[in-house]
C-alpha cells in the first residue's frame, strides 16, 4: 500500500532528520579516523595498489568477507550489501562474545574492516544492485548456485547490464557436479576433502584444525583470481567469472598428501603434530608446556643433538640420515622426549638461541599477543568504532615497500552507509532513498 502524499512527507521529514543525525555521526567518525590516536595510520605516503577498484561484496560468514578484506586493506572501495531487518550478515550473530554497544559478535570484527555497509533487499532491490554493479569492477558472491539467478542477479544477467565486471562465485563444491546445490560450510568441506582424516593424534579421532582454513584458503585464491582476472581486463577491457569453492581448495591443501596416494597409492595417517616424512618435526612436552622443533637436514640434525649433548646419536647408524630417522622414529622421539622434559620451554629456547634449526614454543592465545616479536612488527591495529569507542584488529600480515597495505577503518554497523553510497555513488535523492526505505527495500 502506498501512503498518502500528507504520511508521505511526515515520513520524508523524519528521514531527513535521521538522515541528519546520521551524516553528523558519520562526520565524528571520519574525524576519529584520521585522528593521530588511531595507531594504524601508516606513516608512508605511498598510495594503495588497488586504489580506484571498487567492489560489491554480496558475501557472509567467511571465506568471501576473508577475500574482500584483503582486497581491501589494498585500497579497494568495498561495499558490502547485508540483508536488511534480519540482521545482515549471519557473522553479527556468532558469539560470544559480542561488542557492548553494537551488539555485533567479535567474530564479524575478524574480516569486515575497511567496508561500507548498505542493506538492500536483493529481491526488491534488484535494480539498485544492477546499478551498483555498473559502477563497479567486481562482485564476489557465495551463495548456494542457483540462488542469485532466482533474483535476476547471476553473472548471465549482470554481464548484461555491467559487461565489465568481474563476476566471483565462491560456493561449497562448485558450480557444476552432485553437490553443487549444497550448502557448504568450513568444516563439511573440510571434512569431505580428506582434511580432518589426516588432523589429530595417530590413534585418536579425526580433528578440524582451530580455525575456518579451508574458508580462509578459499578466500585467498579467490582474491588471488580476481587480481589476476583485473591484471587481463586491462589488456582485454572484458569482465568474466571466476568459479572457487571449498571442496575444490580443501583438496588442494592435501599437497603431499595427494600426490602420495595419486602416484605411489599412500594411504594417509594422522600424525598429530608430527611429520609423515621428517624426524624429528614435532611438538614436545617440557617441563612447563610444549615446543615445536624440526630438523630438515642431517646438519640440523648433528647440531641438535650437540645442544643437547648427545652427539653420539648423531652417529648412530639408526639416525644418521632422515631415512633412518623416519624407520626408527619411535625409538629417537622417546630419546628426545625424555631429554626435553627436563627443562622449561623457556630454557630450552634460550639453549637453542641461534641454532639453524627452527624451534619455538606452543604459545596460548595471551602469550601470542604478549610477544615481544609480535609487539615490535604491529601487528595488531586499534580502529575507532562508530558506537564501541574503539576495535582491535589483526592487520594484514603483508607489507609493500612502495604501497600501502592497511587496516584502515573498523568494520561497518549493520546499514551505516547505505545512505551514503546511494547519494554519493548512485545520485539518488533523500526523497527516493525514503520511499525505499518506506517500502522495506532498504534499511
Amino acid at each position: 500500500m502506498q501512503p498518502c502524499s500528507s504520511n508521505r512527507l511526515l515520513y520524508t521529514l523524519r528521514i531527513l532528520f535521521k538522515r541528519q543525525d546520521s551524516l553528523k555521526a558519520i562526520g565524528r567518525y571520519c574525524f576519529a579516523t584520521s585522528s593521530s590516536d588511531v595507531d594504524s595510520t601508516p606513516t608512508v605516503t605511498a598510495a594503495h595498489p588497488l586504489r580506484g577498484v571498487r567492489i560489491l561484496d554480496m558475501t557472509r560468514i567467511i571465506s568471501g568477507p576473508y577475500c574482500t578484506m584483503v582486497l581491501a586493506d589494498m585500497g579497494a572501495e568495498v561495499i558490502k550489501i547485508e540483508r536488511p531487518f534480519y540482521g545482515g550478515d549471519e557473522a553479527r550473530k556468532w558469539g560470544p562474545p559480542f561488542l557492548a554497544e553494537s551488539k555485533d559478535a567479535t567474530y564479524f570484527l575478524a574480516v569486515n574492516r575497511n567496508k561500507k555497509s548498505v542493506a538492500i533487499d536483493l529481491k526488491r532491490g534488484k535494480e539498485i544492485i544492477y546499478e551498483l554493479a555498473n559502477k563497479c569492477d567486481v562482485l564476489v558472491e557465495n551463495y548456494v548456485p542457483g540462488k542469485l539467478a532466482k533474483y535476476g542477479l547471476d553473472y548471465e544477467q549482470l554481464r548484461k547490464v555491467a559487461p565489465q565486471l568481474i563476476y566471483c562465485s565462491m560456493t561449497g563444491y562448485g558450480s557444476v557436479g552432485a553437490y553443487a546445490k549444497r550448502p557448504g560450510y568450513d568444516v563439511i568441506a573440510s571434512s569431505m576433502a580428506g582434511l580432518l582424516h589426516i588432523t589429530g593424534e595417530r590413534d585418536g579421532p579425526p580433528c578440524k584444525v582451530g580455525v575456518a582454513v579451508t574458508d580462509i584458503a578459499t578466500g585467498l585464491y579467490a582474491h588471488g583470481a580476481i587480481l589476476a582476472a583485473l591484471l587481463q581486463r586491462e589488456r582485454t577491457g572484458v569482465g568474466q567469472k571466476i568459479d572457487v569453492n571449498l571442496l575444490s581448495t580443501g583438496v588442494s591443501l592435501l599437497i603431499n598428501v595427494a600426490t602420495n596416494y595419486l602416484n605411489a597409492g599412500v594411504e594417509a595417517h594422522r600424525w598429530g603434530t608430527a611429520h609423515s616424512s621428517i624426524v624429528p618435526y614435532q611438538s614436545f612436552k617440557t617441563a612447563d608446556g610444549y615446543l615445536t622443533l624440526g630438523t630438515g637436514s642431517d646438519e640440523q640434525f648433528k647440531e641438535l643433538c650437540k645442544l643437547l649433548q648427545i652427539t653420539h646419536i648423531a652417529e648412530d647408524a639408526k639416525f644418521k640420515n632422515n631415512r633412518d630417522r623416519v624407520t626408527n622414529r619411535q625409538e629417537l622421539v622417546a630419546l628426545l622426549a625424555s631429554i626435553l622434559a627436563e627443562k622449561s620451554s623457556k630454557s630450552w629456547m634460550q639453549q637453542f638461541e641461534g641454532a639453524s634449526f627452527p624451534v619455538g614454543p606452543v604459545n596460548n592465545i595471551r602469550e601470542v599477543f604478549e610477544d615481544e616479536h609480535l609487539q615490535a612488527i604491529g601487528l595488531v591495529k586499534t580502529l575507532k568504532h562508530p558506537k564501541d569507542g574503539s576495535v582491535k584488529v589483526v592487520g594484514p600480515p603483508v607489507v609493500y615497500s612502495e604501497s600501502r597495505n592497511d587496516a584502515r577503518t573498523a568494520p561497518p554497523c549493520m546499514g551505516q552507509h547505505t545512505d551514503e553510497v546511494l547519494t554519493q555513488l548512485l545520485g539518488y535523492s533523500v526523497e527516493h532513498i525514503a520511499e525505499l526505505r518506506y517500502k522495506k527495500v532498504i534499511e
